[in-house]
């Protein structure tokens, strides 16, 4: 049949299952969107219009975190493609598969520096899987086929489609690429671990007095949430999961010890500290869970398991590495051990050790009198909707939420790897959007809210059902915490409180339901009216200025090495300061008024 790449783009992207699109429209993608609105008219596809390009590309990633599948966004030329560079990148960092389509200037104006011409296959280069420029319209249906192929198999990641506007527009005798169909020379993922690599694997972990399990992003992305339970249970081995990670192992379980690195438990930083295994699962040893590298799990034999064998031995050279997809290795294991019951004696001394570092170290949810911490607020919103899909932003409400909520498989999404602050709120915009029964709660921060506040015009636009909770200390917080501990306490540009919106008229301005919370005992009426809403909710809740998020493992340190344990928090406690609600000055309680604006304190 006769059609136009516009054409071909679209119904490839339907014949791959493609139920949603987020983007953006401009001058050089217009053929594809005349494509998509004929196609939106027949059915079985769907646009949903952001308000900035970034969002479209948090947005498809949202939805590919939540579902596995394959997000897809798009964006013209020139400043649309630019503006989604974070997401891409954001993406990439943390293996997330998506297909991101770029409109492009005609073929004839390539290099000529055009009007929103940029070479955005240069420019994403380093932060994509892989990126096509379509030179033919008879090419399309092939390169949206290995496209897909790419972003979703073996190590995920982003595929960048840049077509210019001319191939769009151009007729020729369309043929359809069946999806799975193509092969591509040369790129061979392992799926499978060699099994005399899983018998060494196996043979070290019958010997371990203290084996420890490390999983990371790679078992969320395989699906090995059953063989990890298995596997820990079967052995009795404790279980410590990266920010990417959470959710692979229930977190409720006995066995689970959280999440570990820079603001980890105490007793997951000990326990890696002290084990004679570890059991890398999907992870990489990346710099924010190894902290100094060199004294990470010094003690221990390393087994590694990933499906890209780039890292493997990268950071950290394993005694026995395996290569291939996670789940699939895990059921090697489990094969291959059998129906002989392990030796737990052997190992009953380790998990008692542990067990006194979670009494001795637990987690603590202050209650300060007089205001109400951002501790509580998470509590609160796990006590009551624990089965959520939670999306975060990024600095100390992502932590505390790590630290605090309990997640599912897949029900964790947060930028990990690139830490985007804008992330979290077109991020859940992206997973309710992909499950629209599915309960949806993005936590942000103050900060963080406003780098892409404008995406509470797509909600009310689509009446997409997410619920937003800023954490408002008035501060960029985790910045705010390193100025103190490491930088003299010299508060550089990190104060909001000069120029904060007022959240609650701001959600009003969208037509979105607002609410305010400023005391303990609001709180739980708060989230339970916020639950009930049908649809969108912006909810503030305000809460103590100065407080740290802790344990913490300072730059160059060992996870041993932690700072803010029970013991430094008592002591933090006994100076008592004061911060100037209107420029974030920090005063002792003597002033009356604050030195740098004069407000009365």
């Amino acid at each position: 049949m006769r059609a136009t790449g516009a054409f071909a783009l679209i119904d490839s992207l339907k014949r791959h299952d493609v139920n949603h699109i987020f983007g953006y429209p401009g001058g050089a993608i217009l053929p594809i969107y005349d494509a998509l609105y004929l196609a939106e008219v027949t059915g079985g596809i769907k646009h949903i219009l952001v308000r900035h390009e970034q969002g479209a590309a948090h947005a498809a990633d949202g939805y590919a975190r939540a579902t596995g599948k394959v997000g897809v966004c798009f964006a013209t030329s020139g400043p649309g493609a630019t503006n989604l560079v974070t997401g891409i990148a954001t993406a990439y960092m943390d293996s997330i598969p998506m297909v991101v389509v770029t409109g492009q200037v005609p073929r004839a104006a390539l290099g000529s520096d055009a009007f929103q011409e940029t070479d955005i296959f240069g420019i994403t280069l380093p932060i994509v899987k892989h990126s096509y420029v379509v030179r033919e319209p008879q090419d399309m249906a092939r390169i949206v086929a290995e496209a897909f192929f790419i972003a979703s198999t073996g190590r995920p990641g982003p595929v960048l489609v840049d077509v210019p506007k001319d191939v769009a527009l151009e007729e020729f005798e369309y043929e359809p690429v069946a999806p799975g169909s193509i092969k591509l020379q040369g790129y061979c993922p392992a799926n499978e671990g060699n099994p005399q690599q899983v018998a060494k694997a196996l043979e070290l972990l019958q010997q371990a007095e203290q084996p420890l399990l490390y999983v990371g992003g790679g078992a969320i992305t395989s699906g090995a949430h059953a063989e990890i339970s298995q596997l820990a249970e079967r052995f009795q081995i404790p279980v410590t999961t990266t920010l990417m990670g959470k959710g692979a192992f229930e977190e409720s379980h006995p066995l689970a010890l959280g999440m570990l690195g820079m603001h980890g438990t105490a007793y997951a930083n000990f326990a890696v500290s002290e084990c004679d295994l570890l059991i890398a699962v999907g992870a990489r040893f990346d710099d924010r869970v190894a902290g100094k590298l060199d004294e990470f799990a010094s003690r221990a034999k390393v087994i590694h398991i990933d499906i890209d064998p780039a890292e493997v031995g990268k950071n950290r050279t394993p005694e026995v590495p395996v290569v291939g997809n996670v789940r699939h290795v895990l059921i090697e294991l489990l094969r291959q051990a059998g129906e002989k019951q392990p030796q737990l004696e052997r190992t009953a001394a380790w998990r008692e050790r542990i067990s006194r570092w979670q009494e001795d170290y637990p987690l603590v949810v202050p209650r300060p009198s007089g205001c109400l911490s951002p501790q509580e607020v998470i509590v609160e919103l796990r006590n009551q909707a624990p089965d959520a899909y939670y999306t975060t932003d990024v600095g100390q409400h992502q932590m505390w939420s790590a630290q605090f909520l309990k997640n599912g498989p897949r029900r964790w999404i947060s930028s990990a790897g690139l830490g985007t602050m804008g992330f979290g709120l077109p991020a859940a915009m992206g997973a309710k959007v992909a499950l629209p029964e599915q309960q949806v709660i993005c936590i942000s921060g103050d900060a963080s809210f406003q780098m892409n506040l404008q995406e509470l015009a797509t909600l009310a636009q689509y009446g997409i059902n997410v619920k937003t909770v800023i954490i408002n200390n008035f501060w960029q917080g985790m910045v705010r915490q390193w100025q103190q501990a490491f930088f003299n306490e010299n508060y550089s540009h990190s104060s909001m409180a000069l120029g904060m919106p007022d959240f609650e008229q701001l959600a009003k301005a969208f037509k979105i339901k607002g609410m305010l919370i400023t005391e303990r005992a609001q709180l739980s009426e708060v989230i339970a009216e916020m639950l009930a809403h049908d649809g969108p909710v912006l909810v503030e809740a305000q809460v103590t200025k100065d407080e740290n998020c802790y344990p913490m493992v300072a730059p160059g340190k060992s996870n041993a090495q932690m700072i803010g344990l029970p013991e430094l928090l008592k002591l933090e406690k006994a100076i008592e300061l004061v911060y100037c609600s209107s420029c974030g000055t920090k005063n002792a309680t003597s002033n009356r008024f604050c030195p740098e604006c004069g407000t009365k304190l």
